[in-house]
């Protein structure tokens, strides 16, 4: 009997161990696959970050013989005195309201006419999307000739009003330029977010469609009680992804108008790019980083709160 019993109670402590080897193997496989991305984000995104924030509060700039010296709130207190931040501050808030709700409805638009079950719509899928894997510097220079004076626009709402009516200078007069870009970013965007609001309509069980027909409900009460409510937590993440997007708005600006007419499209991104590499200001730039932060969280953490799941 001691014979028998002896050998289990040898071979535990093997196996513990040999369980031990291989969860270290498994602890060593994740850590080498987790490394490369650790570092990509301390690089890209902690490293800026902590060198924006001490940036901040000093003098320092993009090429200066002198080394860099500590200012306090020095920059905040130029920044909140500057009627170029609050302009590009206001620019960026008009943009965002009227782009997360325009672009957000569009998208659930186009989503619920393509999850139908018609032929060709994986065509249309297509055609939707197809702005998205266009760069943005590509749709912006062939936009910037659609709004040419004697661009494209022009052309088509002269030819529509009989020539009673000419377009105007879309991206040079200071009331147009902006919505002129509101318009070419929310085309561009659409698709994207069509995907996603695609996707999370393809996650609602069909049985609650067949349930609420079966009550001879109509369709927008269809949508109204199943579809909507089911959209929810992706209804948060396209809110939240547009609005991120809004807030930094700079590649069409940078290629279409450049901050003017007026610097009526500038925004609080262009204008801390423009601060920064342009005017070699690196500490105020940075100063402006800071509140773009702080004003993008807010906003996000807001949003989030506004759309989350209630008990």
């Amino acid at each position: 009997m001691t014979t028998k019993t002896a050998a289990p109670q040898r071979l535990r402590p093997v196996r513990r161990t040999r369980t031990n080897n291989a969860r270290r193997r498994e602890s060593l496989t994740a850590l080498g696959m987790a490394t490369p991305a650790v570092v990509l984000l301390l690089v890209f995104l902690v490293v800026p970050v902590a060198l924006a924030f001490a940036l901040a509060f000093t003098d320092a700039r993009l090429i200066s013989p002198t080394p860099a010296r500590f200012v306090g709130l020095r920059n905040f207190t130029q920044l909140f005195e500057d009627p170029v931040f609050y302009k590009s501050l206001r620019n960026t808030l008009y943009f965002a309201v009227v782009v997360v709700p325009l672009q957000a409805g569009l998208a659930l638009l186009l989503a619920l006419l393509v999850n139908a079950k018609v032929r060709g719509v994986n065509f249309f899928r297509t055609v939707y999307f197809l702005p998205v894997v266009t760069s943005m510097v590509v749709v912006s220079l062939l936009w910037t000739f659609l709004y040419r004076k004697d661009g494209l626009v022009n052309h088509v709402i002269s030819t529509l009003t009989i020539g009673h009516f000419q377009g105007p200078d879309w991206l040079g007069d200071p009331a147009t330029a902006m919505p002129a870009i509101i318009l070419m970013s929310v085309w561009q965007g659409v698709g994207f977010h069509m995907i996603i609001w695609l996707a999370g309509l393809q996650t609602i069980p069909a049985e609650l469609y067949e349930a609420a027909e079966l009550d001879g409900t109509s369709t927008w009460q269809r949508f109204r009680h199943v579809t909507w409510p089911g959209l929810r937590s992706t209804r948060t993440f396209v809110l939240v992804t547009i609005t991120i997007a809004a807030f930094s708005l700079f590649t069409q600006i940078r290629v279409m108008t450049q901050g003017g007419p007026l610097d009526s499209t500038t925004t609080v991104v262009f204008q801390a790019v423009r601060t920064g590499y342009e005017q070699q200001q690196t500490a105020y730039a940075a100063a402006i980083s800071l509140i773009f932060f702080v004003l993008v969280l807010t906003v996000s953490l807001v949003q989030r709160f506004l759309t989350r799941e209630k008990d």
